[in-house]
């Protein structure tokens, strides 16, 4: 199994509230959509450090080709080019896990 872990963080002075809300309907929607993949959780960080991202999601695979198909998916390259104009930021890892 592989685990995609994503985090945002949103432009400053963006309405972080309602950009949370967007991405997380958006991206909860490729359960759907995306037969690759296997689950999705999306939640919004509570930590109001200064170096904190605002939105994180973690996404399962069966493998790497199951990740591959997601990221090249018209659906989810819809979210990321509404990312292009609200976030600031993003971190990614992807590891194997059994």
């Amino acid at each position: 199994m592989l685990k995609h872990i994503v985090m945002i963080r949103f432009n400053a002075g963006a309405d972080v509230e309602q950009l949370s809300g967007e991405f997380t309907e958006k991206l909860n929607g490729l359960l759907n959509t995306v037969p690759s993949l296997k689950s999705m959780e999306v939640g919004k960080n509570i930590s109001a450090k200064p170096s904190a991202y605002h939105l994180v999601l973690t996404a399962v695979f069966d493998n790497q080709a199951g990740l591959d198909t997601y990221r090249v998916h018209p659906n989810h390259v819809k979210i990321l080019d509404r990312m292009k104009t609200t976030v600031e930021k993003v971190a990614a890892a992807d590891y194997f896990f059994s």
